[in-house]
């Protein structure tokens, strides 16, 4: 078994680690590993990225109860796989905003493995460039079914489903429109929801 890690700072931010490594760490930082290089997260998220938040999981809790569909928000890991499932091959671990999966062999006691079918992400300045840049191309490849990205600031919604491998962007949503879920069918969801205050 590895040493317990207590504090970021000892480890090297330009190496390469896997989820066994990722277990290791006990420091209060919060980090996603992405390709193996650790990124640091944002401090705790302001009240309106977590208002919309919690009013995309309302509808989305509503609608999906009862069904083989699972809803999670962060901090919950979700392993993606790349080349095998072992600790020692992972080597993305990513928290997402919120995320649904419906496959029930994908949960376990430590989060995903494996690709959900709904990612959303909310925007906050320090994360939006790895949101709109990294994510997505690590999203995309990793078969993640339908993708949104939420723009508290502007109050915009764009999504995004995979096709043959590719994100399609499916639409900008904006005031007054409604957002379609791809991944749950039959749900759409009002962007003057979403941005409620």
């Amino acid at each position: 078994m590895k040493n317990k890690i207590t504090r970021l700072s000892d480890l090297d931010m330009n190496g390469n680690y896997t989820y066994a490594d990722y277990l290791t760490w006990r420091f209060e930082e919060m980090v996603e590993l992405i390709k193996g290089k650790i990124f640091k997260m944002s401090p705790a998220p302001n009240i309106f990225h977590q208002t919309v938040s919690i009013n995309i999981l309302r509808v989305l809790s509503n609608h999906i109860k009862g069904n083989s569909c699972k809803l999670f928000h962060a901090p919950t890991d979700v392993r993606l796989i790349t080349k095998g499932a072992k600790d020692s091959d992972i080597i993305t671990v990513v928290q997402p905003d919120i995320f649904v999966v419906c496959d029930p062999t994908k949960l376990d006691e430590r989060g995903c493995l494996g690709s959900p079918d709904l990612i959303i992400e909310i925007l906050s300045p320090a994360t939006a460039k790895k949101d709109l840049t990294k994510k997505f191309d690590l999203y995309e490849e990793a078969g993640v079914l339908e993708y949104w990205i939420v723009f508290p600031n502007d109050q915009i919604v764009e999504t995004f489903v995979l096709s043959n491998g590719t994100f399609l962007k499916t639409g900008v949503f904006t005031e007054e429109e409604n957002v379609p879920v791809n991944t749950i069918p039959g749900l759409e969801i009002p962007v003057q929801e979403i941005f409620e205050k």
